[in-house]
């Protein structure tokens, strides 16, 4: 009787223990914020380059607006649209707009995001977001995603960049159309469309 009782308070412990673990392991869970409404302005960040030197967003957006896009130097999501947000950060500088990639992910060094840029041909500025403060202000959670803002920093569009991995496969893109609009004085028509790929690693 007597080891049975003794065996029922350790599991009874055991069972105690595993609770408090379990609650403090939620209780540490990051929670992303909600991303800004459309139409909200965005308060000027600092972030440091893969060398440690700092840019403000408002020192690196264009007279006619900026593109947030958050990206990632292992997500063969984030990978499969290196080529095409050169492209778009190529062709829309001329037109005043300037892509800015952010990398929140916590397991890849500021060096591996210059080295990452510099293997992939990469010429828009990338920063790296320590702690993933700017992330969590922005309520990212995937690479690539995207925040396309005007000259004033209101935005206008947040979501994904095309809607296909495969760049053979694309049939609507929704960033490209916002940027479009927008140049031409007209008012995006699509301002959200849900971004995917891989989760972003936080601290």
């Amino acid at each position: 009787m007597k080891k049975n009782a003794i065996t029922f308070l350790l599991a009874t412990l055991l069972v105690t223990a595993g609770a408090i673990a379990t609650g403090i392991a939620r209780s540490t869970e990051v929670e992303v914020s909600a991303p800004p409404a459309i139409g909200a302005t965005l308060e000027d960040f600092r972030l440091p380059d893969g060398e440690g030197k700092e840019h403000s967003l408002n020192s690196l957006k264009g007279k006619n607006g900026s593109v947030l896009i958050f990206v990632a130097t292992k997500c063969p999501v984030s990978n499969a649209y290196n080529e095409r947000m050169e492209k778009l950060a190529l062709e829309y500088k001329a037109r005043g707009i300037n892509v800015i990639g952010i990398n929140s992910n916590v397991a890849e060094s500021a060096a591996a995001v210059k080295a990452h840029a510099a293997q992939n041909n990469l010429t828009f500025a990338i920063l790296k977001d320590p702690a993933n403060k700017v992330a969590d202000r922005l309520g990212a959670t995937v690479t690539p995603e995207v925040y396309f803002l005007d000259g004033n920093n209101k935005l206008l569009y947040r979501g994904r960049i095309d809607n296909a991995k495969d760049a053979t496969r694309v049939n609507s893109s929704e960033l490209r159309d916002a940027i479009e609009a927008t140049l031409a004085g007209k008012p995006v028509t699509k301002t959200t469309a849900n971004a995917f790929g891989c989760t972003i690693k936080r601290a």
